[in-house]
């Protein structure tokens, strides 16, 4: 079995690393897009430095069909109370292709060309990270770190394998639509583990929740558990893993993976230590086809929808669309039990959604308080079957309607909803 592995994982190390020519035209557009960018932030007489960051100064990246390499404009202390974004914005002028991505603090995606992006972020210069007003402006420390940290080419690979496999899984991104794991929280995990299979095997038999975490502290910057849960914000100790940040011992790298992702990852570490496979490291899109069949062999039906925002492409977008997808998935459960489901997002503004259901036998509806005769007798006539518990009125109503039909009127009454939801679209394709 080992040698199994082994030889996966040296196919899918040559696989991964881009090529020597890849990274030499990187290194070639960057340069073009930096002489023309820091001319103007001497001529605009703006007191920045820039540097790049990421997966491309770490020298992690992994192969794909387009990179997205991040450039930081590290502002001087004197624009703390300035609108970083906005002056980064003047300094970009006479550079073509640039979108403006909103968030915490905005920033902007130069598109090189087909393969190539450039993510333009304004952060602030600071001495200490206790002196960050954004997670961004913590960037250049964790580039430093792994740098120090991280040198040999084992290692190096290690850690390419560790994101080509979480990549595949969909659990690689610390975006709220993905709720996974970060690059930097990847090179950490690896760094600490030694390999991708230790790490796996540790993941696979963590028995974490709400309740129980992991907690992963690289430096030792704390003597007990029991002292980082009094000194990290509680909001940030949600995750299943707590791994303290190297650079700085008051955040938790790991704060946005969410248990449900974890859950994945967790399954798709047991499933390739069970089955080691190359189709672990591909990335898996909706199969619709085998979908349909097997909702057909177990006799479930059948629903695929495509919905649109009207939001920002990207982490906004993607947000809307899987919050709304769990919202009608809660919906689609009065009525129904899901066996099987499903959220794809396109990276634009649309993401598919399919379920699979069986109808319930019967819902339960609660009525009202028995002694309230008016209400009672209205609530009897709107329903056959109904029952007294405990000093109130219930229904049981058969489900007499298709999901199809469902859906139809739950679009139907809940318009306001959807479009509060920044829904615009709601197709039945399949």
């Amino acid at each position: 079995m080992s040698s199994t592995i082994n030889g996966i994982l040296k196919e899918i190390t040559d696989k991964i690393e881009p090529t020597n020519e890849e990274i030499d035209n990187i290194q070639m557009r960057l340069k073009e897009f930096l002489n023309d960018f820091k001319k103007n932030i001497k001529k605009k007489k703006i007191k920045a430095e820039a540097f790049i960051g990421g997966s491309f100064a770490k020298n992690t990246i992994i192969k794909k069909e387009h990179y997205d390499i991040d450039v930081f404009v590290r502002f001087d202390k004197k624009y703390k109370e300035k609108n970083i974004s906005a002056i980064t914005k003047k300094a970009l002028r006479g550079i073509k292709n640039i979108t403006e991505i909103h968030g915490s603090r905005d920033y902007f995606r130069v598109k090189v060309n087909h393969s190539i992006f450039i993510e333009v972020i304004p952060v602030l210069k600071v001495s200490n990270p206790k002196e960050a007003e954004n997670i961004t402006d913590l960037s250049y420390f964790h580039v430093k770190y792994v740098e120090k940290k991280i040198k040999s080419k084992k290692l190096l690979d290690e850690i390419r394998i560790a994101k080509a496999f979480c990549h595949a899984n969909n659990v690689y991104g610390a975006e709220s639509y993905i709720s996974g794991f970060s690059g930097y929280g990847l090179e950490l995990l690896v760094y600490h583990y030694k390999t991708f299979l230790n790490f796996i095997k540790a993941m696979s038999k963590a028995d974490v929740n709400d309740k129980d975490k992991l907690i992963i502290d690289i430096e030792k910057d704390y003597k007990n558990k029991a002292q980082i849960l009094l000194d990290i914000n509680k909001a940030k100790l949600s995750s299943p893993l707590i791994l303290i940040d190297p650079t700085y011992k008051q955040r938790n790298v790991l704060a946005a993976l969410s248990q449900e992702t974890f859950n994945i990852f967790k399954e798709a570490c047991k499933n390739f230590l069970k089955n080691p496979t190359i189709n672990a490291f591909e990335i898996k899109k909706l199969n619709f086809e085998e979908i349909k069949n097997r909702a057909k062999k177990n006799k479930n039906e059948l629903i695929v929808l495509k919905a649109t925002t009207d939001k920002q492409e990207g982490d906004i977008a993607g947000s809307k669309l899987v919050k709304f997808y769990k919202h009608l998935a809660d919906e689609i459960k009065k009525s129904f039990n899901i066996k099987d489901s499903g959220f794809e997002y396109s990276g634009k503004k649309t993401a598919l959604y399919y379920f699979a259901v069986k109808k319930k036998a019967e819902i339960i509806k609660e009525g009202p308080q028995s002694k309230d005769r008016e209400n009672v007798r209205r609530f009897r006539k709107m329903h056959s079957h109904t029952f007294n518990k405990k000093g109130r009125v219930y229904a049981r109503d058969k489900i007499k309607f298709s999901m199809k039909d469902f859906l139809d009127k739950w679009e139907s009454k809940n318009k306001r909803i959807i479009a509060d939801m920044s829904i615009k679209e709601l197709r039945v394709i399949g």
